[in-house]
């Protein structure tokens, strides 16, 4: 045989001998990489959201389809990156370990620990992206969501499902509301994630410790990045977060998932689209930020019994500028949620704590799941503050007032005292009830405002020690009854009596 025979055989050989098929696995060559966003050619396979491997190591996804190339964005440390590295195609989607493992453990969004544990070795993953309920697997919203916080619960109540923003200026204590009811869920069977999107290291360890402090870390997970972190990383948190809580929810469970916060998420994708070369539109943003914000909170859901009947309660947080609620996420993420309750910085600095305006907030479907007793005793509440405030700013310019504009004031400013809480210390909801009712039906018009919040601490524990049954009649029973009101109207009375010395 001549040796051109010899090397054709030998070839043949070779060929027949090569057991991997090229539509199973591509590998392509990285051109370039820069910023965090890789330029990758020979995928023309691959499809927008799959995952890739950059040198085998480094994990990333595609973001852009050009016609000779694709964008990508690197999700991990891009400086030992070099063009001409190898590309793999997973051929998978990106994924996440969910399950009971993550329950007190603080994670990236790629699943790898941030607390100093042992690495998750859940077999379990699940698609960071995937599609919301459809509308024949959803019913509607009928289960409280209990913050603790009296004046939500009261005016502004919310249900399991519901997608309840959380909107106003830095440091108006948005996350201290959020962190609220992830205490206040103790007990009551719903696992809570917290997503720090972008947050500076020092708040995610504060917001750690705070929930440990106050046993809440057992039953929640912390998916964070911190503000160092690059853009592609901080984009994909929220979505992390809302794909480990809906495992849970299609285990049957109630999940609440609070997003702080999604403009910091938004400036992300914003920066990740002016590097893939996107035409900017309004304030810079992509024109597809509202549905980036859309399809993750469209996950949120409360499900049908045909699926388990778990639910997925959302909580995303937005930051305005000088209580600026009409620029342009904070307007696009109100016109996606189910209502918005808007802190507002002067009741802040008046001392008002949660600072909450109940003139813009609202909750569009959290009615509907109030307990029939709340929703009897708070109908007042509303008037009586709004009442207060417009006769707060008339007296500005009047000093001579008559008895009854007096009263009014008199009683506003007791209202609003009793509805002065500080943070970390939710209530349960019998004790909020009790609140209510002696603020509306002016049972604590008699007692001087700086005795109030003593009153308040005395009253519940004198609850607790001589009627503890009329506390769970008030949890529990299903409707506002003649006799329970009465009741509690003596009770509230004979005890103001005493605590005065009458």
């Amino acid at each position: 045989m001549s040796a051109l025979g010899e090397v054709v055989q030998k070839t043949k050989e070779i060929v027949r001998s090569y057991r991997v098929k090229p539509e199973i696995r591509e590998v392509g060559e990285l051109l370039e990489v820069q910023d965090g966003v890789a330029l990758v050619k020979g995928l023309k396979k691959a499809l927008v959201g799959e995952f890739l491997l950059f040198a085998g190591k480094i994990p990333g996804q595609v973001f852009n389809l050009e016609r000779e190339q694709l964008r990508c964005i690197i999700l991990g440390d891009y400086t030992t990156l070099r063009a001409g590295d190898p590309v793999f195609r997973a051929e998978e989607t990106l994924k996440i370990p969910v399950g009971k493992e993550l329950l007190g453990r603080t994670i990236d969004p790629l699943g790898n620990p941030l607390d100093g544990g042992a690495p998750l070795s859940s077999h379990t993953k699940r698609p960071v992206f995937s599609p919301a309920p459809q509308i024949v697997d959803r019913v509607p919203v009928q289960r409280p969501l209990l913050t603790g916080v009296k004046i939500i619960d009261a005016m502004i109540p919310l249900g399991k499902g519901q997608r309840e923003l959380l909107i106003g200026d830095r440091r108006t204590g948005k996350t201290s509301l959020a962190l609220d009811t992830i205490i206040n869920q103790k007990g009551k069977n719903v696992i809570c994630i917290y997503a720090g999107i972008g947050q500076k290291l020092s708040s995610i360890v504060q917001v750690v410790d705070t929930l440990k402090s106050f046993g809440a870390l057992s039953y929640s997970v912390v998916v964070a990045t911190s503000s160092e972190d690059p853009p592609a990383l901080v984009y994909l948190t929220p979505y992390a977060a809302c794909a480990i809580g809906e495992y849970f929810m299609y285990q049957g469970e109630d999940v609440l998932v609070i997003y702080d916060d999604l403009t910091k998420h938004a400036n992300a994708y914003r920066a990740i689209a002016l590097l893939m070369r996107r035409p900017p539109g309004r304030e810079s943003y992509p024109g597809d930020i509202f549905y980036i914000h859309s399809s993750l909170l469209e996950r949120s859901a409360q499900l049908s019994e045909d699926l388990g009947g778990g639910s997925m309660s959302a909580l995303p947080i937005v930051e305005t500028q000088e209580g600026d609620i009409s620029a342009y996420i904070p307007t696009n993420i109100i016109s996606i949620t189910d209502g918005q309750i808007y802190l507002e910085s002067s009741l802040f600095a008046r001392g008002f704590m949660p600072a909450v305006n109940i003139g813009l907030s609202v909750s569009r479907v959290g009615g509907e799941a109030q307990t029939p007793i709340m929703k009897s005793v708070a109908k007042r509440l509303r008037l009586d503050l709004s009442q207060y405030f417009e006769l707060e700013d008339f007296v500005r310019f009047s000093s001579d007032l008559d008895e009854m504009t007096k009263k009014q004031l008199e009683h506003g400013k007791r209202v609003l005292q009793l509805l002065t809480q500080p943070q970390f210390s939710p209530l349960p909801l019998a004790r909020e009830i009790v609140c209510i009712f002696s603020a509306t039906q002016g049972l604590v018009d008699r007692i001087p405002l700086e005795r109030i919040k003593d009153w308040e601490a005395q009253l519940y524990a004198y609850l607790v020690e001589e009627k503890p049954e009329l506390l769970e009649r008030l949890e529990k029973e299903e409707s506002w009854s003649r006799d329970l009101e009465e009741e509690l109207r003596a009770t509230v009375t004979q005890f103001t009596e005493k605590f005065l010395g009458v």
